[in-house]
């Protein structure tokens, strides 16, 4: 979608929106898969309830875009335009045990950040790609832990309300690879409340979580992480293993050698390729296990 209408571009420069025409998805994704469309990088928070207003009523429909880590876009044209947020500097902020962190920094250097000034707690997100705003919505976890146990505050842009709003943690749902924000509210920022620990000791956890990942992910390629969500008791990548699956593809989407939950463009998948396989793979374990399996990776437009 292109955004046209000079009132409309008039505003966005007043309302310290940028602008980036014709942008390809597959360049803000990780799975190097996606759609052009009309991109606005969001500088100030405060902007957004008018930004809102002013993309009504003009008949723009538009989507959240944080790091592009676990999300599969559609191919060609798409019907929307992207809104993204721009990381402010400084995008961290430390208050004794507290950290305020923007939406938009990159989760990775954030747990460094945090673990530098001797506050730990997040050493298993340390290798998983994309903004502390995904992580957030996703409740992303790993080697056991998971970023919900430390949110003492949320703010965010509540789009069926259009208003900007604060949530305590309490009034949050965690579970499991999944929260209870609407799928439109944008995250905006966080407050996590983090255990003390010498940055020697988060050090041998961040390099032992390390160590795990370059051992059991195909780190060096395109994915968009585990594409499906484990069942109750049992693993989808070892299901999909067993059945013989990995190396299986579809065009250039392809299940991972490495880890048979992580499906990987080895060139130029289209998203119609990740989708086949991606459909192609549930089919099969539901056939053999008696399982469906449930997508972890967020599809656009499919």
């Amino acid at each position: 979608m292109r955004i046209s209408d000079p009132k409309i571009l008039g505003a966005l420069a007043k309302l310290d929106v940028e602008l980036r025409q014709g942008t390809s998805l597959a360049e803000l994704t990780s799975l190097g898969i996606g759609g052009t469309t009309d991109l606005l990088r969001i500088k100030k928070h405060e902007s957004i309830p008018c930004l809102l207003r002013l993309l009504d009523g003009g008949g723009i429909p538009h989507k959240f875009l944080g790091g592009g880590s676990n999300l599969l876009v559609g191919d060609g044209e798409l019907p929307w335009v992207i809104l993204q947020l721009v990381a402010p500097e400084p995008d961290i902020v430390l208050e004794g045990n507290l950290a305020h962190v923007d939406a938009a920094a990159d989760l990775g250097r954030t747990v460094t950040f945090c673990a530098k000034n001797d506050l730990g707690g997040m050493e298993g997100l340390i290798g998983v790609p994309g903004t502390v705003g995904g992580a957030l919505r996703m409740n992303a976890g790993a080697y056991g832990m998971q970023i919900g146990t430390y949110v003492r505050e949320v703010k965010l842009y509540r789009a069926a309300e259009r208003k900007l709003e604060t949530l305590r943690g309490h009034q949050i749902s965690f579970e499991y690879r999944h929260t209870s924000f609407a799928p439109d509210d944008m995250m905006l920022s966080v407050t996590l409340e983090l255990p003390s620990n010498p940055f020697h000791e988060i050090l041998k956890g961040i390099r032992i979580c390390n160590e795990k990942r370059r051992a059991s992910q195909p780190l060096g390629q395109k994915s968009a992480g585990c594409i499906f969500k484990n069942p109750p008791g049992a693993s989808a990548g070892r299901m999909i293993d067993e059945l013989g699956l990995k190396g299986h593809s579809f065009g250039d989407a392809r299940v991972s050698d490495r880890h048979a939950n992580f499906f990987v463009n080895a060139g130029k998948a289209s998203a119609k390729d990740m989708l086949a396989l991606i459909a192609d793979v549930r089919a099969r374990v539901q056939k053999a296990f008696g399982v469906e399996l449930e997508n972890e990776v967020v599809v656009w437009n499919a």
